[in-house]
């Protein structure tokens, strides 16, 4: 049981996940001196593809929290794309400062069904992709510095694990068995803020250079008319972060309303949370 490769793998609509798990996977990669590859399922045509990994690898697995908890059309990529084989995973998410409730859960879960050993997991926060009013600029240097911190645990737990040879239990972590259904969302009413259709518009002012169709995770984009969303839109906020004229936003009420009602109510600083195991059954608080 020697563990001879780091894998990043990540959904990162807006790339705060992406980073969070780069960072974790290049510090194990770096401290432990071996060879480091990161797999990007974000795209439609990586959603054609089929991963399977070994026991000799690392895999950092990472995935934002929608509506707290995975993304419910990254979750069936998840279930049917990745094999473990019986690989060593770390589950991370990233969350935007409300809380990242039963994602963390669900998604250890997801990589134990699929034969992966979960030992270590994180939750960071990030940015809210809805408005830069929440969790601004995070993660910062201070948070950058706890996911380095978490990342030297996992090296020492993995030397651990390697000494005892011995595979241990799936990773303590937060959250509620069986998973309840995803939060509803809430207007500034305090009422469930009903915005599921609600799809982004476009100014007058795109120049269609394309770039929102080629970062849409869903290929929701039309590539003839940007303006044009001719499938599901996830609220992923990518066409909006990297138009360059600025020229996608949404103004569907219910999304707004929803919107204000965070940065009303969470504008305190969420804490990252991490759970390792020892290697063998207990979890290091």
């Amino acid at each position: 049981m020697k563990i001879q490769s780091i894998k990043t793998v990540y959904f990162s609509a807006t790339g705060n996940t992406k980073n969070v798990v780069k960072l974790i996977g290049e510090t194990i990669a770096r401290n432990m001196n071996l060879s480091y590859k990161e797999i990007d399922f974000t795209l439609p045509q990586a959603h054609k593809d089929s991963y399977e990994f070994t026991k000799e690898e690392l895999v950092i697995f990472g995935t934002p929290v929608y509506a707290g908890r995975v993304p419910n059309k990254v979750l069936p990529m998840i279930q049917g794309l990745f094999q473990g084989n019986d690989a060593f995973a770390v589950p991370v998410v990233t969350f935007g400062n409300r809380n990242y409730d039963n994602a963390l859960i669900e998604l250890r879960n997801e990589l134990e069904n699929n034969h992966f050993h979960t030992i270590a997991a994180g939750a960071f926060v990030a940015q809210h992709a809805f408005t830069d009013q929440l969790a601004t600029m995070r993660p910062g240097k201070s948070d950058q510095e706890e996911i380095r911190g978490f990342a030297k645990r996992i090296v020492t737990i993995v030397e651990m694990i390697q000494t005892l040879g011995e595979i241990p239990k799936p990773v303590h972590v937060k959250g509620i068995e069986p998973i309840p259904p995803y939060y509803t969302p809430l207007g500034i009413d305090g009422k469930p803020a009903k915005f599921l259709k609600a799809k982004p518009k476009t100014k007058s002012n795109c120049d269609h250079c394309d770039l929102c169709v080629k970062v849409c995770p869903m290929g929701s984009i039309n590539s003839e008319d940007p303006s044009k969303i001719d499938g599901i839109c996830i609220k992923c906020q990518a066409c909006v972060k990297k138009c360059p004229k600025q020229a996608k936003y949404f103004d569907d009420p219910a999304f707004l309303s929803h919107v204000e009602m965070l940065k009303r109510n969470y504008q305190r600083a969420a804490k990252n949370e991490i759970f390792v195991s020892d290697g063998r059954e207990n979890e290091i608080q």
